[in-house]
């Protein structure tokens, strides 16, 4: 049976050997080489042949943002997932990392029981992650390595849906959200008529740096949520890690507030409890956008902004790094337009202009 190939890049001898070994307990895995520092496992990369990468950031010689400078010129497509320290200054790396082109992260746990924690997190979150980031990897295997990741075609958008009146925009979004986002909120204009509110899945201090790096890099003011925050157009808010948000309406004003109840399809914030909230609120002069993102939170979210009569955007499978929650939007029938990520900002503005 051929199982998916992987490549454990970390300075941390015991922890090295430790995620190699849990990795290889699953069938469908099997752990093709180690490597303590980038430098050698860029010798290493054609020798094994890896369909995905598990790195550490910080490492002698050759740290994992220089690896993912140098492997990113030959594989811009080999899926690549960080382990980072659950900090302030982790967070910051991470989305630097995200921002030179690894896939998605994972962060370690404190030293108090660190190790046994993050055997746990492997086991829950990482294996099926893998998984679902190789899910095309033993078709791709007669394909040559440095040809196996290049840039898939962009399908053809779908035809235009009946034009609404947008009064605010919810995005959800996971797996790649960040780097989507960017690259979405880049095209948008400073005086976008509409507010904007966003649950990508991230834990506590990397949405209040990924609002700040969304603000520095782009024309809107986006901000971590907060309860009591009005919305207003030109604005986007990202709702905290940990924590659901959703939307209230105070006489003519919308407000956000945050909650703590129980996590929805594995995920606080959930993207579905702010979709119920914004179709109650705005009914049908919403606009649901479904990017990138693994599992199907939104889905409901959006049969319930659907019923309201809200349009809904979904990205496509060729530009998004995993097409779990816009897949699952689409072949529900939801989607009134499926879109490649470099057409949907213009799709969004041409329906919010009124």
């Amino acid at each position: 049976m051929e199982r998916i190939r992987v490549l454990v890049v970390d300075d941390a001898v015991a922890f090295r050997r430790a995620v190699a070994q849990e990795l290889g307990n699953d069938p469908m895995l099997d752990v093709v080489g180690t490597a303590a520092n980038g430098r050698i496992a860029l010798a290493r990369m054609q020798q094994v042949s890896p369909d995905i990468v598990i790195l550490d950031v910080e490492m002698p010689e050759m740290d994992g943002l220089a690896f993912l400078k140098e492997v990113r010129k030959t594989y811009p497509r080999l899926p690549i997932i960080m382990f980072s320290a659950l900090t302030e200054r982790g967070a910051a790396t991470t989305l630097d990392a995200l921002a030179l082109g690894a896939t998605d992260y994972f962060t370690k746990p404190a030293c108090a029981g660190g190790l046994e924690a993050a055997l746990d997190i492997i086991r829950r979150e990482l294996i099926p992650q893998i998984k679902a980031l190789c899910a095309g990897a033993l078709a791709r295997r007669s394909v040559p390595i440095a040809n196996r990741y290049a840039a898939a075609p962009i399908a053809a958008p779908g035809q235009p849906s009946q034009r609404r009146e947008v009064h605010v925009v919810a995005i959800g979004t996971s797996t790649g959200g960040p780097n989507a986002l960017a690259e979405l909120f880049a095209q948008l204009p400073a005086d976008f008529p509409a507010p904007i509110v966003v649950v990508q899945h991230m834990p506590p201090m990397f949405t209040r740096l990924l609002a700040e790096r969304l603000t520095a890099k782009s024309r809107l003011r986006v901000h971590e949520g907060t309860s009591g925050a009005v919305l207003a157009p030109g604005q986007a808010w990202i709702a905290p890690g940990d924590y659901h948000m959703i939307l209230t309406r105070d006489r003519a004003q919308v407000r956000l507030a945050l909650h703590q109840e129980p996590p929805e399809n594995s995920c606080r914030p959930a993207a579905d409890v702010l979709f119920r909230s914004v179709a109650q609120v705005y009914g049908g002069n919403a606009l649901g956008v479904i990017l990138t993102g693994m599992g199907q939170d939104g889905l409901r979210g959006c049969e319930t902004l659907r019923s309201a009569g809200a349009p809904i955007l979904a990205q496509d499978e060729a530009s998004s790094v995993v097409w779990g929650m816009p897949g699952a939007v689409a072949r529900a029938g939801l989607a009134d337009r499926v879109l490649a990520l470099d057409l949907m900002a213009d799709e969004i503005i041409r329906r919010a202009q009124k």
